[in-house]
């Protein structure tokens, strides 16, 4: 059995990922440079792609003609691979919960330190973000063609999208997000996990998008009934832009320093 052969059954298979270590364990009586060398040729064949530095996906056949594999189908391997957590987060989250207007052109992965490098190919197709922690209670996980993805409830990409809005284009986009999100949250429901996985002027924040600009008072309440123990100072609304002499919030302690249009729906 040649390397490429050993790539096709586990294809058919349903393991279209692998790594160089196993392709060495299979292939125990070639050299480690003859293995290096096959997987090149390969791979300038646009037979695999290389993920990340000594790991692979088979690249289908209606796909050869550009030799890139969509990062769904091998981002669980990787960071199972990897041994890293992860979950897809931000504007790719909210499409796979049903948030259809902002269709992002890269996939969203939110993972931990340290940051990871890959391929050139996958890297055009992929968005990082990074945490200290995965807040794993307030994940979903869907199935795919190879096997199973993580990705942020509702709730946890409400937050995310504002917390880390400035990687979207800012607070119009998350609040246009979000207004198609809303309907399928419980922020009591999640409170808990909510406080440990974000900070409270985030949760501020999304409570103004929801309340003043959204007009969703059933789920700007709930997170007002979580945050307003602890609300105290005033903060600004986008800390990126200058606050003096700004109107202020007094229910949500915000210095409204900045206007939010999100996007027509309907």
């Amino acid at each position: 059995m040649t390397i490429s052969e050993w790539i096709d059954n586990r294809e058919m298979t349903g393991f279209p990922t692998f790594s160089y270590n196993e392709v060495c364990e299979a292939f125990p009586t070639l050299a480690t440079q003859s293995v290096s060398m096959e997987l090149y040729r390969l791979g300038k064949r646009n037979r695999v792609q290389a993920v990340h530095k000594g790991f692979y996906t088979a690249v289908p056949i209606q796909l050869r003609a550009t030799g890139i594999v969509p990062p769904y189908n091998y981002i669980d391997q990787l960071f199972t691979h990897l041994g890293k957590p992860y979950y897809i987060s931000l504007l790719s989250a909210g499409v796979l919960n049903g948030a259809a207007h902002q269709r992002p052109q890269r996939l969203s992965i939110t993972t931990v330190f340290p940051k990871i490098s890959v391929s050139k190919r996958s890297e055009s197709q992929l968005y990082w973000c990074y945490r200290k922690e995965i807040p794993h209670a307030l994940l979903n996980k869907t199935n795919s063609d190879t096997g199973t993805l993580f990705y942020s409830n509702p709730e946890l990409t409400a937050v995310d999208l504002v917390q880390y809005s400035q990687l979207i284009g800012g607070l119009s986009t998350a609040a246009t997000v979000i207004a198609e999100l809303v309907e399928k949250t419980d922020f009591l429901g999640q409170a808990d996990e909510l406080v440990k996985a974000t900070t409270l002027p985030t949760l501020q924040r999304l409570g103004y998008l929801l309340d003043v600009v959204l007009d969703e008072k059933k789920a700007a309440d709930e997170l007002s009934k979580i945050i307003s123990p602890y609300t105290k100072n005033y903060r600004p609304l986008d800390t990126s832009q200058p606050h003096d002499n700004c109107a202020r919030d007094k229910k949500w302690k915000l210095i409204i320093n900045q206007d939010i249009d999100p996007d027509e729906l309907w």
